[in-house]
């Protein structure tokens, strides 16, 4: 039986990504999809500018910018309003655009890397040894992979079948989402309204379509044998009704072209790994919709993983790395569930006095700068950072600047998937000391006072190693390399 070096379970915008790494790394990879079509519209909408970033990194921004709407400012409640034109970021803004149109660029790109997508493949089964991993199939046939990822969702069969905990709960309120036509559309890039009954929220997609969305507390008290099944169709009458009780109007809702109801849960699992098998997107963490957050922690996750398990398949990896994928991203959806947790409370919470003093704490937050950049970070992924060592240089972990490094962009270096150690210092002794390492490329930079100068930069556009201009920078920065790139550090 013919083996593949790493089976996704999952091709939705998570599997893509780790998809076209695991090529990217020349990592032969198979993509298992149990749908038989290919979506054309999907719940998220969402791409934060960390996000925009990572696609730069593997240059597929500028094409997934035409097609959506970008937003410049947010109102994470009233009389609070977020400038996204203070990031310092390539992108600031939040894109909005259909998940189906991230997938459509992320699909292209994993087919032109050779990857292969098998639709119609639904997994039921799964055993693993110290060398491989079998999964069994719907079909009664079996793929065999050394390892397997699983993307596949929220409710995923991968997840399941190794018996892992995915600890949390459901929230109350119904979510009703339609893309619609409107006759009279809010004035606006983005419409929100709350109140007693719930909260609405419209996006256009800057196609004539809108992104309709009410978290509709009508049902909250229903009896359960008396509640609409969560796969009964949603009508339009029913999305009009909401938004007419919720916000006064349903800005003359004239089509409909997509549409569901769901309950959102607050989860996460309790292992990202177990032996060969790993977790990522929806199958790692769910959490509620409000602040966007899912298809972009999904895609970090896939960027993080995805150098490192291609590393350990092709044998350079330092033995720590690839456990390192679930220590810091199981943090980062730790910290997505509480930042959304608090988001829902904020929006839906039952106490008047908590909802009132949420208010004015985030209000008083945004107009307080360094707490308005923690917020924005948090919200925009550009504030993610990963865990360093004790004694490690102050920007060790943190997401790395785009630095132009004589004719080209740092994020542009980053695109055939290797670290790039940036020297800026004097001499550019570190870039010569690290010069025959196979997984490293060097770049000059100009110094400046803002930034180390040296940065060895992850795959993933975070900072793997810093270093200032001292008689030992050469020797430092050949140890760092060391570390990280294991047998990489010699030429292939």
């Amino acid at each position: 039986m013919e083996t593949t070096d790493v089976a996704v379970v999952g091709a939705g915008p998570t599997g893509l990504m780790l998809a076209t790494e695991l090529a990217l790394a020349g990592v032969r990879c198979r993509v298992l999809e149990r749908r038989t079509e290919t979506p054309d519209t999907t719940r998220a909408f969402a791409v934060h500018a960390r996000t925009l970033e990572l696609l730069d990194a593997r240059g597929m921004a500028d094409e997934l910018l035409p097609r959506g709407v970008p937003i410049r400012e947010i109102t994470p409640t009233s009389g609070a309003t977020i400038d996204l034109g203070e990031i310092d970021s390539r992108y600031p803004m939040l894109l909005i655009v259909p998940q189906s149109g991230t997938e459509q660029v992320l699909e292209r790109r994993a087919h032109e890397a050779g990857v292969e997508i098998v639709r119609g493949a639904e997994v039921t089964g799964l055993r693993q040894d110290i060398v491989h991993v079998v999964l069994e199939l719907a079909d009664g046939t079996e793929e065999t992979a050394r390892y397997v990822v699983g993307c596949d969702g929220a409710h995923s069969a991968v997840r399941r079948l190794l018996g892992v905990p995915f600890t949390g709960t459901e929230y109350a309120t119904h979510i009703l989402l339609a893309d619609v036509r409107l006759a009279a559309p809010p004035q606006g890039a983005m419409f929100a309204e709350t109140g007693p009954a719930g909260a609405v929220v419209v996006i256009p997609f800057g196609d004539g379509w809108f992104r309709a969305i009410a978290w509709d507390r009508q049902r909250e008290q229903v009896p359960l044998a008396e509640q609409v099944p969560l796969a009964e169709p949603l009508p339009m009458d029913e999305v009009r009704e909401a938004f007419v009780r919720i916000a006064g109007t349903d800005f003359g809702m004239l089509e409909q072209r997509w549409s569901t109801r769901f309950l959102s849960e607050r989860r996460q699992a309790a292992q990202y790994r177990v032996g060969r098998v790993l977790l990522a997107g929806d199958a790692a963490h769910v959490h509620s919709p409000l602040g966007g957050q899912g298809m972009n922690t999904g895609i970090g996750d896939a960027v993080n993983l995805g150098w490192k398990l291609g590393a350990t398949v092709q044998g350079w990896a330092p033995a720590w790395l690839l456990e390192s994928y679930a220590t810091e991203r199981h943090r980062v959806g730790a910290q997505v569930l509480a930042l959304t947790d608090a988001f829902n409370n904020l929006v839906l919470g039952y106490s008047r006095i908590r909802k009132v003093l949420q208010r004015v704490a985030v209000r008083t937050i945004v107009r307080v700068p360094p707490a308005r950049r923690a917020l924005v970070g948090r919200l925009t992924g550009i504030g993610i950072a990963y865990p360093a060592a004790r004694g490690a240089h102050p920007w060790t972990g943190r997401r790395a600047p785009d630095v132009v490094c004589g004719t080209k962009r740092l994020y542009e270096l980053l695109r055939d998937g290797r670290f790039v150690l940036v020297d800026a210092s004097a001499l550019g002794l570190a870039a010569e000391a690290v010069a025959d390492a196979a997984v490293v490329r060097t770049a000059r930079a100009t110094p400046t006072t803002r930034r180390p100068d040296v940065l060895l930069v992850r795959p993933d556009g975070y900072v793997a190693w810093a270093g200032e201009d001292t008689p030992e920078l050469a020797e430092e920065a050949r140890a760092a390399v060391a570390r990280w790139c294991g047998t990489g550090l010699r030429v292939a």
